[in-house]
């Protein structure tokens, strides 16, 4: 099964995770929101600030993918977004989809005052 971690208290990732729930072939995720629990990350060393800002997958072979190759993880195995996933991990675009992502994530990230841990 392939574990999702996200932010659950941020408006834009909790609505996108749900569309995702809505559409997504029962028994392929196990969705954790680690704004209200962090302890499913404990096993991996990710500290919850650093899940708060990028979302984080562990596929099925215990390997974790952050930000745009954990998307690309969940879309493919959504129907008809696998054609997004095989589109954005084309190398150029990849890079780009990267570059975009991180700097949209930060600026999320310090936005949000449930990220602001101490």
């Amino acid at each position: 099964m392939i574990q999702i971690y996200f932010d659950g208290k941020c408006g834009l990732c909790s609505k996108e995770i749900q569309h995702y729930k809505h559409i997504a072939p029962a028994g392929i995720f196990a969705w954790h929101d680690v704004a209200t629990d962090p302890s499913p990350l404990i096993p991996f060393g990710v500290a919850q600030a650093d899940a708060l800002r990028r979302l984080h997958a562990k596929d099925s072979q215990d390997k974790m993918h952050i930000g745009v190759d954990a998307f690309i993880v969940i879309w493919r195995h959504l129907p008809r977004w696998h054609v997004l996933a095989t589109f954005i991990s084309i190398p150029g675009i990849r890079h780009v989809a990267n570059f975009a992502y991180a700097r949209f994530a930060d600026y999320r990230f310090k936005r949000l005052p449930h990220c602001q841990l101490s």
